[in-house]
């Protein structure tokens, strides 16, 4: 049992260290996508939209990064199934239960990354960032 438990102690540290991976990286690139769209989103402000409007701008972008990465992930994890499925026990390799899991963790992380990038594009000061100019 020693060999099983350091596996799955293995597979735990690696699965946790590659969704702190992906939340920085999709912190990253939120952040770098509402600074390169600062200015429009300024104007924006500045021509009268709501807070929602900004927030749905920055989201939505994320949300189509998770839907990419959650349909290659699927399709990935389809495809490899063959060569995991001796390292599982007790699962299927192609249970949707577990991949909808996955895929809820990692929508949960997506909007954690999204959030502080949002938060700050939401209260722009249009006058400051149409004056940088």
């Amino acid at each position: 049992m020693r060999q099983q438990r350091l596996l799955a102690a293995l597979s735990t540290a690696f699965g946790a260290l590659a969704l702190s991976l992906s939340v920085i990286g999709l912190y990253g690139l939120t952040a770098y996508t509402v600074a390169r769209r600062r200015s429009e989103i300024g104007l924006r402000v500045a021509l009268g939209a709501r807070t929602g409007t900004v927030v749905w701008l920055v989201l939505r972008d994320a949300a189509a990064m998770l839907v990419a990465g959650t349909t290659l992930g699927v399709l990935g994890a389809l495809a490899a199934r063959k060569l995991v499925a001796g390292l599982l026990f007790g699962v299927a390799p192609n249970d949707p239960v577990q991949m909808f899991g996955a895929a809820s963790i990692l929508a949960a992380a997506t909007i954690v990354a999204a959030c502080l990038p949002t938060w700050r594009a939401a209260r722009l000061d249009p006058a400051k960032v149409l004056r940088e100019q």
